[in-house]
């Protein structure tokens, strides 16, 4: 039996909340984390597909961005053998990918995240297709995606996702992610995420190898235990609407990731002088104002902005301000979006 087809799905990328940052066994979490799901930083994914019943070994052919790229052609390469055991059906399968970003990638705005989950997006839909199953299995598609990048797990499901075991959230797991926003207040779920990009540049050190690092860091069993007492406060003031709790840990979580960071052994900085412009403006901003407009950072020197959609015109005076700090002036406009889509 053989079957060909095209897939092809736009994924977003997310901003955790609460970080998750170290890892065990099988790109498991040592932490639970929570994210917004993004909308316009995205990464669009398409496949085509031959699937060949006498097949033993998954092939592959990749482009990013209409350009052979070998180092993301290597790490999809070792994904993909690497989920046989529990995806059978791509050892039987000839894939041509063809990958494009939003926004930068490499550069701390997640990009593995929407990348891996749209790949996982299309995987679960060939599977579907070539075994003409009803639907699609997005547990099983968050579980591939974590496979190939821990937080892209979070980006298969809409608005706010949690991943990682956690006594207060029924159903959570370290296997895949669990959509979380039926209980939220509802002004979390239109909440504005806009990226200040300071640098367009590739990180220094990359995810990988930053979580790596956390093996022996001498901070680490304190940092699982405080990310498990943030994500309990966070999860309870996102319920309520209770901006400034929610403003203190989001912040608090982004400068503790840095802080892990410059504890490493070797240690290391991915901050630039125009990221602490930025979180120093923001705070005056806020204090002079009284806006809830908040700052948090992934792994990498950008700046998300975090603000309720009604403060928009108002924010808007302070992204005109920060502009300056900016590579090339550069904000993406985001927030919290619907997850992922079939194209």
């Amino acid at each position: 039996m053989q079957k060909s087809g095209t897939v092809s799905w736009k994924c977003p990328s997310n901003i955790a909340l609460v970080k998750y940052w170290g890892k065990f066994g099988r790109q498991y979490p040592k932490n639970p984390s929570i994210s917004f799901t993004l909308n316009a930083s995205h990464t669009i994914t398409e496949v085509q597909y031959n699937y060949d019943e006498n097949r033993s070994t998954p092939a592959l052919s990749f482009l990013f961005e209409g350009f052979s790229n070998q180092k993301f052609a290597k790490k999809i390469e070792q994904f993909l053998n690497g989920i046989v055991d529990i995806f059978p059906l791509v050892k039987n399968l000839e894939l041509n990918i063809n990958s494009r970003n939003s926004f930068p990638h490499s550069s701390g705005i997640a990009s593995s995240a929407s990348s891996m989950a749209a790949l996982a997006m299309c995987l679960v839909s060939i599977e579907k297709e070539i075994k003409g199953l009803e639907s699609i299995d997005l547990n099983k598609a968050s579980l591939i995606a974590r496979l190939g990048s821990g937080s892209a797990c979070r980006s298969v499901f809409p608005k706010i996702a949690v991943w990682g075991e956690n006594k207060i959230i029924k159903g959570s797991s370290n296997d895949y992610a669990i959509p979380y926003y039926k209980n939220i207040h509802p002004i979390f779920l239109s909440f504005r995420d806009d990226i200040l990009i300071v640098s367009h540049k590739e990180k220094s050190v990359s995810s990988r190898a930053g979580h790596a690092l956390m093996n022996d860091n001498p901070y680490a069993n304190t940092r699982f235990l405080q990310a498990n007492n943030h994500l309990d406060v966070l999860v309870n003031a996102m319920k309520d609407g209770d901006l400034d709790t929610f403003g203190m840990i989001v912040e608090k979580e982004a400068l503790t990731l840095h802080a892990l960071m410059m504890a490493s052994e070797p240690p290391y900085i991915l901050l630039e002088p125009n990221t602490i412009n930025i979180i120093r403006q923001v705070q005056k901003f806020r204090k002079n104002t009284m806006v809830p407009v908040y700052f948090t950072l992934d792994a990498g020197p950008n700046i998300h902005l975090l603000y309720p959609e009604e403060f928009s015109p108002i924010v808007n005076e302070l992204k005109a301000d920060l502009k300056k700090y900016c590579a090339d002036g550069k904000i993406i406009d985001d927030g919290v979006g619907e997850g992922p889509q079939k194209l």
